[in-house]
């Protein structure tokens, strides 16, 4: 797969289905990287053209071990976007991807044409990410991935299902650096989009899963009542993973969502 150098960071990442249709943008969760789209990219890219990318300091992306602001994040999809001359495009973003997706939609909404939330947050615990940030530079990911990350994920009832999807996403968390990971940490730690988000016009939707403990549905009720026109949708038997554990049914709302905006604005040029 390739990479592009955008906004001084070099972004690894995938472009599939047909030239010249809409093009969703798909951003990941914080410790995890591309594969998190893989239903979505299976079902969309036989209508859509559909990016996805390594977050800085995840997957194959360039490590930066400076801080990163929620920003940096929107300036960094920016940038891919203008290196694959892509006018316009849908964005869905989950966790750290929805955050991202916020800012993105404050600072460039001349570039996006829907925004899809899922699994995410305007504010979060500053303290408690300013301690992950200490931890994980510390002692690496062993003193917390199992016992506080890894249950948040998944439901007992799907882990217990799928143990190989688990130990999937728990291996490629280990493969992260811990300097880009702590990096963005400081996004979460740092994160400023409360009282900035009713300033986005994109018509949105925001997805959560009924049963998830990192950003329970409190979070995404705080945004849909900042947002204007915001919709939301709570999907059952779901935690943080939503659209790995539930991909059919957050492929159906989100399919019927971006419809609604194909009028041939988000496409590669």
């Amino acid at each position: 797969m390739p990479y592009v150098r955008a906004n001084g960071v070099n972004l690894h990442y995938d472009l599939t289905g047909p030239e010249g249709a809409p093009v969703i943008a798909f951003a990941h969760s914080i410790g995890a990287s591309m594969p998190m789209w893989d239903a979505q990219v299976a079902a969309f890219s036989d209508r859509y053209r559909c990016l996805r990318f390594d977050t800085r300091g995840h997957g194959a992306s360039e490590v930066k071990p400076e801080p990163a602001t929620v920003d940096d994040l929107a300036d960094d999809l920016a940038g891919l976007l203008e290196a694959l001359h892509i006018g316009k495009a849908h964005i869905v973003g989950l966790s750290l991807g929805g955050m991202t997706g916020q800012a993105f939609a404050l600072r460039y909404p001349g570039r996006l044409d829907r925004l899809a939330l899922l699994a995410t947050s305007a504010e979060m615990d500053k303290a408690a990410w300013r301690q992950r940030i200490e931890t994980v530079t510390r002692d690496g990911y062993a003193s917390f991935i199992d016992g506080i990350m890894v249950p948040r994920w998944f439901t007992p009832a799907f882990a217990a299902a799928h143990p190989e999807v688990v130990a999937g996403y728990r291996a490629r968390m280990l493969a992260n650096d811990r300097a880009g990971y702590a990096a963005a940490a400081n996004v979460i730690a740092t994160l400023d989009l409360l009282p900035r988000i009713s300033g986005i016009t994109a018509p949105t939707i925001i997805i959560v899963g009924a049963e998830d403990p990192a950003t329970p549905i409190a979070m995404s009720e705080q945004i849909r009542s900042l947002v204007p026109h915001a919709e939301m949708v709570i999907i059952p038997k779901a935690a943080h993973i939503v659209a790995v554990e539930q991909p059919e049914m957050v492929n159906d709302y989100l399919g019927a969502f971006l419809a609604r905006g194909d009028h041939g604005g988000s496409r590669a040029r």
